[in-house]
């Protein structure tokens, strides 16, 4: 059976043949949900990239546990860096792009208020709605079992995104009218790609222009199109693997 991964505040200290303490809410999670017993091979991280293998030495009360250290693993952050710039879809949309994107191996994900959103982020509900994209992450990256979780940025606008992607190694706009297929684009071998998913109504003439005067071409990535809450996922999939982080 695979070893269920919890998340910790943090993991500086620990150290093989030493034991930590899971406490709190994953705490719980372990002992009363998943009913973790004295013998079983449990991971801890902190989501930026330690964790902690062992087994559960002791169960106390109803939230705490105490691991066995067998391993302690610290994961640098991979190169070349992906983030993905998702305009914000419809209804639970937007989980699901990160629950996938999350679990293919992205390492950022900006929200973006595009023009043509439906939807739109605005105070408590924009608070609440970005609040759901960063549990799903973290949930995500327990069940993928990533020791580096990704970043969920706070949302930008169209302006505010234009100066990341001018500053990025390799940019790429999604775009059923791009002229050049994403499996074909030169790609540097470090620094940061970033992509760029539009909404389902699609990107606006001024937006893609915005972008290409930052150095954002439009790109296809085959005959079909695909949803918003999907086309991140795909494309990231293909950047991954003409990288090498999947090799």
């Amino acid at each position: 059976m695979t070893a269920p991964v919890f998340v910790t505040d943090s993991l500086a200290g620990a150290a093989p043949g030493a034991t930590w303490a899971l406490e709190g809410p994953e705490g719980r999670h372990a002992v009363t949900v998943r009913r973790l017993r004295v013998g079983e091979a449990i991971v801890l991280t902190d989501g930026e990239g330690t964790g902690v293998f062992g087994t559960v030495a002791a169960v106390e009360g109803k939230e705490r546990l105490e691991v066995a250290v067998e391993e302690v693993r610290v994961e640098p952050e991979p190169r070349p860096r992906i983030t993905v710039v998702q305009a914000l879809p419809k209804g639970d949309r937007g989980e699901l792009a990160v629950e996938t994107m999350t679990e293919t191996g992205v390492d950022a994900v900006v929200p973006w208020s595009a023009a043509r959103c439906v939807t739109q982020w605005r105070g408590e509900r924009g608070a609440k709605a970005l609040r759901k994209w960063r549990t799903t992450a973290r949930e995500a990256g327990k069940q993928s079992r990533r020791l580096r979780f990704p970043e969920v940025t706070e949302p930008v606008t169209t302006r505010q995104l234009v100066p990341l992607l001018a500053s990025a190694d390799f940019a790429a706009v999604l775009h059923e009218e791009g002229a050049e297929p994403l499996a074909r684009a030169e790609l540097p071998a470090d620094g940061e790609l970033v992509l760029v998913v539009g909404p389902e109504g699609g990107i606006a003439p001024e937006e893609l222009a915005a972008f290409a005067e930052a150095g954002a071409r439009p790109y296809r990535l085959g005959p079909s199109v695909l949803r918003t809450s999907t086309a991140g996922t795909a494309a990231a999939a293909l950047l991954l693997g003409r990288t090498g982080r999947w090799s």
